[in-house]
């Protein structure tokens, strides 16, 4: 019997780095559990173990964490119904699989790939939808121990009666299935795996799952898994099928748009505060309007029935200027945290924990992504690298009795003191603008380019401050 409280589950295949679109199904199923008190599980799906890795088990793993999607049982944490990786559950699936065959719902068959492919052929030249052929459904029991005899391991197919099947998706409606269609399906390979379709109808049978998210690549397998769940007399859940994320260009989102995994979009400088409320965004809409949300905010405003069945565009520019938001309004201690593995290219021993900080902090505005720190803050932990627009300014002779005066009248600032810093900047700009009728902007260029060798960066009397001394003197006096 399905439990009486809301149990949903996230189900990867370990076949590669979490992506970005898996992560949004997850975080539907997480959001549906808080917001209806119910449990969140995770289940690794590692049947194909060709494709399943160790490392894309721990990507998934860490992936998920680092959103703070964090399960309420799964392999790490155990629970009541684990296992909970499906390569460690083979034995219970021949079992189920033997059920079916004993209440005329499953059969062997004995059925070579070639046997089969020339079947797929067949229909192909007839221009017709393939559907297994069913010449081993009525084999006789001589028949069948003739053919182990000679060697030949069948595999197990479900037998599908023809039928209308109709059930409610959460998020589509009404959805409609003519099962003649289908064809007799394997549940079990040769080799003695699980099939897909039934492995996951068991386990999610077994782990009393009550409601099924997914995307809407899966709705095919829908008719198929809810036979399933009939034939062994069980409860069948509630299902609700994601609309797709695809592209800007509207096709299928890959590596080509942009990055897919989880793990890149965190190495890129992603927040994940950022990245799981932008994924929110796609399929579903908050009922005040107001889209920057933590995922507390996003789970108490949650309506499943809501989401949208349309196909959601994964817009980059728009998780850009929403990254931006939250580096703009991010705590500067946590900011620090999160940015510092990005500047390890440079020595950031140099500062005390403070000055680091205040680096952070005069230079996050204008960013999107936390790897653009590199090189916003460059000229903080090495000489100035003088770009073009800066080399020209500098030779103008504007710059050059700009910096003479300011060289002078430097060693009289108080670096320690941003205040005293601010104020003598400010005394410079009039100076020049009352006796050489120099624009602000023109005196401040020259010293901008001098010691950053930029045109624009961060407040100028923050990075002297921050520079201190003796370092500004010596970049003054560089040729």
């Amino acid at each position: 019997m399905i439990s009486d409280k809301v149990r949903v589950r996230i189900a990867p295949s370990p076949s590669g780095n979490l992506h970005i679109g898996t992560a949004r199904t997850a975080l539907f199923n997480y959001l549906f559990a808080k917001k209806t008190g119910g449990e969140y599980v995770l289940r690794i799906e590692d049947t194909d173990l060709d494709r399943s890795s160790e490392a894309y088990k721990q990507n998934i793993f860490d992936s998920l964490k680092a959103l703070g999607l964090n399960w309420d049982e799964g392999p790490d944490v155990g629970g009541q119904y684990g296992p909970y990786k499906q390569s460690e559950r083979f034995d219970i699936y021949p079992k189920f699989a033997q059920m079916l065959i004993d209440k005329g719902y499953a059969y062997e068959c004995f059925c070579s790939n070639e046997d089969l492919d020339k079947e797929h052929e067949e229909a192909n030249a007839k221009k017709i939808p393939y559907k297994y052929s069913r010449k081993c459904l009525n084999l006789t029991k001589e028949e069948r121990d003739a053919l182990k005899a000679k060697g030949i391991v069948p595999s197990i197919r479900f037998k599908v009666d023809s039928k209308e099947l109709v059930f409610h998706d959460l998020v589509k409606g009404e959805l409609k299935f003519d099962t003649s269609l289908i064809g007799d399906f394997a549940i079990m390979k040769s080799n003695g795996t699980p099939t897909y379709n039934f492995a996951v109808v068991v386990d999610d049978m077994l782990m009393k799952i009550t409601h099924v998210i997914r995307g809407e690549d899966h709705i095919s397998n829908t008719p198929k898994q809810i036979l399933i769940y009939e034939a062994l007399g069980a409860e069948v859940p509630q299902f609700g099928h994601l609309g797709m994320i695809l592209a800007p260009d509207r096709s299928k989102l890959s590596k080509r748009h942009g990055a897919t995994a989880v793990s890149d979009f965190i190495k890129q400088g992603y927040l994940t505060d950022a990245l799981l409320n932008f994924v929110a965004m796609l399929g579903w809409a908050p009922s005040d309007g107001v889209e920057i949300k933590n995922v507390d905010e996003i789970a108490a405003d949650f309506r499943i029935g809501e989401l949208s069945s349309s196909n959601s565009i994964f817009e980059y520019e728009k998780l850009n200027w929403m990254n931006g938001q939250y580096i703009k309004k991010m705590d500067i201690s946590r900011l620090t945290d999160l940015a510092l593995p990005f500047l390890d290219c440079y020595d950031t021993s140099k500062y005390s924990r403070e000055k680091l900080e205040h680096i952070i902090e005069v230079t996050r505005e204008p960013i999107t992504l936390l790897k653009d720190l590199v090189y916003d803050t460059q000229y903080f932990f090495e000489k100035p690298v003088y770009e073009e627009d800066s080399k020209e300014i500098l030779k103008s002779d504007l710059s050059k009795t700009v910096l003479e005066k300011f060289k002078k009248d430097v060693l009289e600032y108080d670096f320690d003191n941003l205040e005293d810093v601010h104020n003598k900047l400010a005394d410079l700009r009039a100076y020049f603008k009352e006796n050489h009728g120099f624009k602000p902007k023109e005196t401040m260029w020259a010293v901008r380019c001098k010691i950053t060798g930029r045109t624009r960066g961060a407040d100028m009397a923050a990075i002297l401050n921050i520079l201190g001394k003796e370092e500004v003197i010596e970049r003054l006096s560089a040729v």
